[in-house]
């Protein structure tokens, strides 16, 4: 089981690699597939459940992606971050 979690992390990365270098992403994917392993990739600078307002939520997008307002959609409509009140925070 553990040979089939390593191949499938290989997997995912391999299909990372053209949008994802150093940290940042270096091109927005056209695939819905792609789109959510860029997006897996950026919740994970969110501390589930740790409430944050807007502007610091788009402070931390900023850093993975020029337009921080396309990717704070993305994830909010992947249900991978929540919002109420102009509060952010991880779900899960």
């Amino acid at each position: 089981m553990a040979t089939a979690d390593r191949n499938t992390a290989a997997d995912e990365m391999r299909k990372l690699r053209p949008f994802w270098r150093d940290g940042r992403i270096i091109q927005w994917p056209a695939r819905e597939s792609r789109r959510r392993l860029v997006l897996a990739e950026v919740v994970r600078a969110f501390s589930p459940g740790k409430r944050l307002a807007e502007a610091d939520v788009d402070a931390i997008l900023r850093e993975f992606w020029p337009d921080h307002c396309q990717l704070r959609r993305a994830l909010v409509e992947r249900e991978l971050l929540n919002r109420k009140d102009g509060v952010y925070w991880r779900v899960g």
